[in-house]
């Protein structure tokens, strides 16, 4: 009997290995969601302060979107160690890193203080989170996807997915006690604890992961000896067109989920002046919500099948797009609330849920690590981190009118909908082309 079988399907086993996932993928996403929150909030004013608040607020975002471009690097950094030396390490090295860059972040001192320095060492803390959660997010899917029984991958990949709700709503929920405080201690250093007290977090993390073994999958390649040199190098030759279909699968996932839940922030108590309090109350319904939402979706994939439940939800993304800013122009708090929690708990969900699985699905486990961290690093580099930017940047181009903003999410659920379409084609000739290859090395 292979590890693999003798271990998968324990039900002890399994909740231990979707704790040890759940839980450091929370923190790592409270960690970066908590400079997301402060970008929209504060760090314009600490660390970019401008005599026009439009620029001091785009150079926050744009600090926000610089390092998801750092993200892939990361990704290939450390998918590599995940699929040479294991996920599990990986994972604890991608924790350490994240929690001490944003334990740092926190003490940081504002450009009142230092000046120009303190915008180069916040970028500096934030190149960190983004080389950690460059890593963080395939290993910690794998870890779950690769314990999973086959009936349930959908359901076991969806639960390292809740951990971006979880994170944020942790996130959120931390800034909306700090904001309570009075205006000028928050601005002054209370915006600072939440990020100092993250390392409670990272330690509870470390432990909990320290009692977990090398997933089944990686324990039988390795003792096969099929283990890739450079997984880079194999992802690229023999899987580039599934790198792609997980680029253009990524790129409805999150750049909707960045308007949805940090643009909005920005929008609503901004360009609608409505009251701080009662969007980040919204923002943390929709991801409580949300929570549910993605399991839900991910059980639902084990019946429908991932490709069905994905494309379900682009099509959502792209009805949406419209009605969510005409919620939002009505400038009311029930208005607010329904816009919020409809696109990230209702409309969201069907995508963020089955896109870890769906890509996990079309790679081997050889190179799996790499694939998928490379298509979804990318794909966030190219429409994740930039999205809060470029919605700032059209809302100013076109006089405060959204329909740009919508066009540009119903784009990108096309590109999403044409690339999941097209998978099963793609993975049947690569697979095709990789046959043909190993048969030519036997054949005298």
């Amino acid at each position: 009997m292979s590890p693999q079988q003798s271990t998968v399907g324990k039900p002890a086993t399994n909740r231990r290995v979707l704790i040890g996932s759940l839980s450091g993928s929370t923190i790592e996403w409270f960690d970066f969601f908590l400079y997301a929150t402060a970008a929209a909030l504060i760090f314009d004013k600490q660390f970019f302060p401008n005599d026009d608040p439009l620029i001091s607020l785009m150079l926050s975002y744009l600090s926000l979107s610089l390092t998801f471009f750092i993200r892939p690097f990361g990704g290939i950094v450390f998918s590599h160690i995940g699929d040479r030396i294991g996920r599990k390490k990986t994972l604890v090295i991608t924790l350490s890193l994240m929690g001490g860059a944003t334990v740092a972040i926190g003490l940081l001192p504002n450009y009142d203080q230092v000046g120009v320095l303190a915008p180069v060492l916040l970028i500096l803390c934030r190149v960190v989170q983004g080389l950690a959660i460059g890593g963080e997010w395939g290993g910690a899917l794998l870890l779950a996807y690769e314990y999973a029984p086959e009936n349930r991958r959908g359901f076991f990949g969806s639960v390292p997915q809740t951990g971006i709700t979880i994170g944020m709503l942790m996130s959120t929920v931390a800034f909306a006690l700090v904001s309570l405080m009075p205006a000028a201690a928050f601005e002054s250093w209370g915006w600072r604890i939440p990020f100092v007290a993250s390392v409670v977090l990272v330690f509870v993390g470390l432990w909990i992961r320290k009692g977990l073994a090398e997933t089944p999958a990686f324990r039988e390649a390795k003792e096969s000896g099929d283990v890739a040199k450079l997984p880079i190098i194999d992802t690229l030759r023999d899987h580039w067109r599934s790198v792609l279909v997980a680029v253009g699968a990524k790129v409805v996932e999150t750049a909707p989920f960045y308007i949805f839940a940090t643009f909005v922030v920005s929008y609503a108590t901004g360009t609608l002046d409505m009251e701080q309090s009662v969007v980040l109350n919204a923002v943390s319904a929709g991801a409580l919500v949300s929570t549910f939402g993605i399991l839900l979706m991910g059980r639902l994939s084990d019946r429908l099948g991932r490709p069905a439940v994905f494309l379900g939800g682009a099509v959502l993304i792209a009805a949406f797009a419209a009605p969510f800013f005409m919620l939002l122009d009505l400038r009311m708090d029930w208005a607010v609330y329904a816009a919020v929690v409809i696109s990230l708990g209702l409309v969201w969900p069907p995508v963020t849920a089955t896109l870890g699985t769906l890509t996990s699905e079309i790679f081997t486990t050889r190179v799996r690590y790499t694939g998928v961290t490379l298509g979804y690093q990318v794909g966030a580099a190219l429409a994740g981190g930039t999205a809060p930017l470029l919605a700032t940047w059209l809302l100013a181009r076109f006089d405060g009118a959204w329909w740009p903003i919508a066009a540009y999410l119903v784009v990108l659920a096309a590109i999403s909908i044409c690339a999941v379409s097209l998978s099963g084609r793609i993975v049947r000739k690569e697979s095709a082309a990789i046959a043909a290859r190993e048969n030519d090395k036997v054949t005298p």
